[in-house]
């Protein structure tokens, strides 16, 4: 796949999740809404990563940290907080030992705010392509 394909499949797919993380968001399940909201954020930076590192391999990798600090993207303090917060929705929506904790956490209020900001980083990331 040449690099701009490659670019353009991660987009895409992160525009799917969105419209998904939407979805569900109406259909009032929130921390899937938010989990979803995890994989937009990290199919993006996985953009930014084939973008920055045109020889090397899509790290297989969740945490939107360390996945961003190997773009040549300039986060913000704030971003970088959002990041880390974005990750654990990854984590706690995955695995069993966090699922119900965070099923109860994503109120209708928590998920609004979340959601909102996750789409604010998401205009963000695609305005520096």
């Amino acid at each position: 796949m040449e690099q701009a394909e490659h670019i353009a499949y991660w987009l895409k797919s992160a525009e799917h999740d969105l419209e998904s993380a939407e979805t569900l968001f109406q259909h009032q399940r929130y921390d899937w809404c938010l989990f979803l909201g995890h994989l937009v954020i990290e199919k993006v930076l996985k953009a930014f990563f084939v973008r920055d590192n045109p020889q090397s391999p899509v790290p297989q990798i969740h945490n939107l940290t360390k996945l961003a600090n190997r773009t040549n993207l300039q986060f913000t303090p704030e971003q970088q907080a959002l990041l880390v917060q974005i990750t654990q929705f990854n984590i706690q929506a995955r695995y069993p030992d966090y699922k119900f904790e965070f099923y109860k956490k994503c109120t209708l209020e928590f998920t609004k705010t979340y959601f909102a900001k996750i789409k604010e980083l998401y205009q963000w990331l695609l305005q520096q392509m």
